[in-house]
């Protein structure tokens, strides 16, 4: 159970770095949005520790969540970020090159310019 909230709690970072790659921030709101995450990270683990165990904490519960997080970080969501950051890069290359035609009017659908 451990090691699959510590996927499931790098997983849902996951998601939050996912948000602020699309959507840029200003430092305060990444500071309060790591806030929130935390306090998610807290009381997931506190449910585990007092569901499963009573609410006895165990060091070698919080040592496997620990090392999931770090295997599913390394394995898992460098690739998967590199993949998203060229889709990315890819994407707003492709928005540079068809702006100026669209702009200069050349497929039927930007704005005309008058002789």
């Amino acid at each position: 159970m451990s090691a699959s909230l510590g996927v499931l709690l790098m997983a849902s970072y996951d998601l939050l770095r996912l948000f602020r790659l699309l959507v840029p921030h200003k430092s305060i709101f990444l500071g309060l949005e790591d806030f929130g995450y935390c306090l998610y990270a807290a009381w997931m683990t506190f449910s585990l520790l007092f569901w499963e165990n009573s609410g006895v904490i165990r060091a070698y519960v919080i040592v496997c969540i620990f090392l999931a997080m770090a295997f599913y970080d390394r394995i898992i969501s460098r690739t998967v970020f590199a993949l998203l950051k060229n889709l990315k890069r890819w994407i707003r290359m492709k928005i540079r090159h068809w702006k100026p035609l669209w702009k200069e009017g050349a497929y039927g659908s930007g704005p005309k310019q008058e002789k």
